[in-house]
């Protein structure tokens, strides 16, 4: 396998396309670490440097066009800059919408709407700006409710760049998900946070028969992300609640991609297993910077002063939690999706299926192994993610493990080969994949398979 002569010659027709995003690049790593502000974004060479952006399409600087599937981090599910946002909201900006620094109404409305789509009764909501702060307070509010200062997660989860939450996020030989990942994070906050198996009853049965009287929360996505978008068993999560109940830890579901991505609500609801604590973001807030911590009564009562001598988690938000425009663009995006979920949803399972067969033949038209996670089971019937992978034998794909590991799927060409192979032939991807949005037509899943099948052919060469 010649990934190294391949990526040699895919770097250099990519150089030929970006010229003018090869300028741009070398200025802003004058002024920027490594030239941006978001690590995955600057992949190597360098990034292209947009120009424009609509529905399922990016521009370049130099006027190249791509297919995207990264879609604003998977947040875009209408595609990018929908109308329906942009003609609503700007009516809204039109009577002043910039920051006031003051409580308004909007937020209760889309509180409500988060509460009322997901069934819940004896839980409140607290709206902050990113993920990583959604899964931080969370994790410190189950901490502050049992007294407990350990962490479960599970290997190759992704919860944002808390310090309570870096370790178990890359794969690495010999150690798998047991390693820090983050200079500047205490040897004992290390310490704190334990790893299970990703859908493995037995592993997470263990610990928690161990270890659970230290353990203040079990965090965890229902679909995974980045480990793979792999969805648990209804078994898994069924034991999960059992066993996290049984042991007094605090049950969080990190919802931040799969809520409102497979129905109007979040993916509990088709589990039927309720968290005590979810994190949520990308969709509700409707291209904007919106995420939201959803909570048992008892546990969001740990912001208030809880007692003599206790002291109460700082979930005092920040200078843009709850902005008007954020909460206001939050509701357009959830009641579209609410009021069209019934064309919505089976629209996106039926493309997100069709891309998924379609880049399995399209491989295997040239003798090459290819295997796409993404796709549903007996719960999540309707999934419009994909991951492609590159299985080194005949095995199934079942954990974070699995997909990380070199010694099971060749990384580096699904992670670095097929990201420029496909950039030479317009369609953009993140780990070999991405989100399908209502902006992909049936034309656009078509180009989409077509630009794979022809990367097969090139891969063909070289694998």
């Amino acid at each position: 396998m010649n990934i190294d002569g391949l990526l040699r010659a895919l770097e250099s027709g990519y150089r030929d396309k970006t010229p003018k995003s090869l300028e741009i690049y070398r200025r802003a790593e004058k002024v920027m670490v490594k030239g941006g502000s978001h690590t995955l974004r600057l992949w190597q060479p360098y990034p292209f440097f947009i120009a424009g952006a609509a529905g399922a399409e990016v521009l370049d600087a130099d006027e190249n066009s791509y297919i995207d599937y990264w879609q604003g981090h998977y947040a875009n599910i209408l595609g990018h800059n929908p109308e329906v946002i942009r003609k609503e909201l700007g009516e809204q900006i039109g009577k002043g919408a910039l920051q006031t620094g003051f409580e308004a109404q909007p937020q209760i409305e889309l509180a409500e709407t988060l509460l009322h789509q997901l069934g819940l009764k004896g839980y409140k909501v607290r709206f902050t700006t990113s993920g990583t702060l959604a899964t931080m307070y969370s994790v410190m509010l189950a901490k502050a409710h049992t007294g407990r200062e350990c962490i479960l997660k599970v290997g190759g989860g992704w919860h944002g760049a808390s310090p309570y939450l870096l370790k178990g996020v890359k794969y690495h030989a010999g150690v798998g998900f047991e390693c820090g990942e983050s200079a500047g994070v205490s040897a004992e906050i290390l310490k704190e946070i334990l790893i299970t198996r990703f859908d493995d009853g037995d592993d997470l049965a263990r610990i928690l028969r161990e270890k659970g009287k230290d353990i203040a929360c079990f965090i965890l996505e229902p679909f995974i992300g980045v480990g793979g978008f792999l969805p648990a068993s209804r078994e898994y999560l069924e034991l999960a609640r059992r066993l996290t109940e049984e042991h007094g830890v605090v049950l969080i579901f990190d919802e931040i991609i799969s809520g409102f991505r497979f129905c109007p609500s979040g993916v509990q609801t088709l589990y039927g297993v309720r968290p005590d604590l979810a994190a949520f973001g990308k969709l509700i807030g409707g291209g904007h910077a919106v995420s939201a911590v959803v909570g048992r009564d008892k546990i969001m009562e740990e912001c208030e002063a809880p007692g003599p001598g206790r002291m109460k988690v700082l979930f005092e938000g920040g200078t843009f939690s709850a902005h008007s425009e954020y909460m206001t663009a939050g509701l357009i995006m959830l009641k579209h999706l609410i009021e069209r979920a019934e064309e919505i949803y089976p629209r996106l399972g039926q493309a997100g299926e069709r891309l998924r067969r379609g880049i399995e033949t399209a491989f295997a038209d040239e003798g090459i192994e290819v295997r796409c996670t993404g796709y549903g089971n007996d719960v999540v019937r309707q999934s419009s993610l994909f991951m492609v992978n590159f299985p080194l034998a005949k095995s199934g794909l079942k954990s974070p493990e699995d997909i990380w590991d070199p010694a099971v799927c060749a990384v580096r060409l699904r992670e670095e080969a097929l990201k420029l192979a496909l950039l030479g032939r317009g369609v953009h991807v993140v780990h070999g994949g991405g989100a399908v949005s209502t902006a992909h037509s049936d034309d656009v899943i078509g180009r989409t398979i077509d630009a794979y099948r022809e990367v097969a052919k090139t891969f063909k060469k070289y694998v």
